[in-house]
């Protein structure tokens, strides 16, 4: 009887539980995603004796975002290594057709614009169909290249002439062409190598040609004819020198000309230019002078000198004179003319003997002769 009881009321409790679970208020219709979940710990009663602590569920790993592939965009302007124009080159995110050639590139050196309509055109049966334009007409396109100068073809010329003449210093040797240089363009990084050189030992006459590296396209050689000529440094002004005008380190440089009389930098500094100098001109000896200390008509100061003394007046420059040069100066004082040595800028010296030689030939000429 007791088991036949027990097993009743335990039917009653489990009747009372699926009415509870049966209720609406827990299986709510609301979807789950408009549902404000916050996540919290539910405790579980356990025996005092065998106490655990709460248990939290784990939080999920949140899953990373799909980013979305970037829009392959028209660029404004660009720059090409090539002979040809790429879709990549015209085209940001372009992707897996980044390196299929669209168009012929400009020549080296050169740029060029093409339409924007022409570049959809172009792209389109690449799949690439939704071209952000960003509003730009047309896309300038340049060349890369590198120029070929003067001095970098005379370079080359000096050193592969250098043994056939006979130099075994290349500095004192350089070459004139026939006729002005052009300067062409080759691909970037690229050297010019020489493809063919004859030279003439008495003359001294040269002909050469150079191979252009085009970055792919076959271009005719440069070919240059002229004279190897022998070299010295030489000072030119930097700037226009005006007569008179004292020669300062910072007006001069050094160059190497073909083999002339020239001075070097430490002879013209401090110098005079007896005439017009004009920039890139080979300063000579007889270009320079020394400087003018005293003008003609200057006021200077006389100075005379005997053993114990010295003696200064005021005087009057009849010659123009450069420092160590002897003039003629009228003593304002006395009215008589003396010979003086220029020592400085309004400044010059007489000596006893000087003096008494002066004062000699001023008598004489009077009619007075000298006894």
């Amino acid at each position: 009887m007791i088991r036949i009881a027990i097993f009743i009321v335990a039917a009653v409790a489990a009747s009372a539980a699926a009415a509870q679970f049966a209720d609406t208020s827990l299986l709510s219709p609301v979807p789950l995603t408009n549902e404000g979940w916050a996540t919290r710990a539910v405790a579980v009663p356990v025996p005092v004796a065998q106490e655990r602590p709460a248990l939290i569920p784990a939080a999920l790993p949140a899953l990373p975002e799909r980013a979305e592939p970037a829009r392959p965009a028209l660029k404004h302007a660009v720059t090409v290594t090539g002979e040809i124009v790429r879709i990549g080159d015209l085209v940001e995110n372009a992707g897996v057709v980044a390196e299929v050639a669209i168009f012929r590139a400009p020549d080296l050196g050169q740029s060029g614009s093409v339409p924007a309509a022409r570049v959809l055109d172009a792209v389109r049966p690449h799949h690439i169909i939704q071209l952000d334009t960003r509003g730009i007409d047309e896309v300038m396109v340049t060349r890369a290249s590198r120029a070929i100068t003067t001095k970098e073809i005379e370079a080359r010329l000096v050193s592969a002439l250098g043994s056939q003449a006979g130099f075994a210093d290349t500095r004192n040797i350089g070459v004139t062409f026939d006729g002005e240089f052009r300067t062409v363009q080759i691909a970037p990084n690229a050297e010019p190598g020489i493809a063919r050189l004859s030279y003439n030992q008495q003359t001294r006459r040269f002909d050469a040609s150079f191979d252009l590296p085009g970055g792919g396209t076959r271009r005719a050689p440069l070919r240059v004819t002229g004279v190897l000529i022998e070299t010295s440094e030489v000072v030119v002004p930097l700037r226009a020198i005006a007569a008179a005008e004292v020669l300062k380190s910072s007006d001069l440089m050094v160059e190497r000309r073909p083999k002339t009389e020239g001075v070097s930098i430490e002879d013209a500094v401090g110098l005079a230019a007896k005439r017009q100098l004009r920039p890139g001109q080979v300063i000579r000896a007889t270009d320079l002078m020394k400087p003018e200390l005293v003008a003609r008509n200057d006021t200077v100061t006389i100075t005379y000198e005997a053993p114990g003394m010295v003696l200064s007046v005021r005087g009057k420059a009849l010659d123009p004179g450069a420092k160590g040069d002897v003039i003629s100066v009228l003593n304002v004082q006395s009215n008589r003319t003396v010979q003086a040595t220029v020592t400085g800028p309004g400044l010059v010296n007489v000596t006893t003997s000087s003096t008494r030689v002066v004062s000699n030939a001023s008598t004489t000429a009077a009619g007075n002769p000298a006894r």
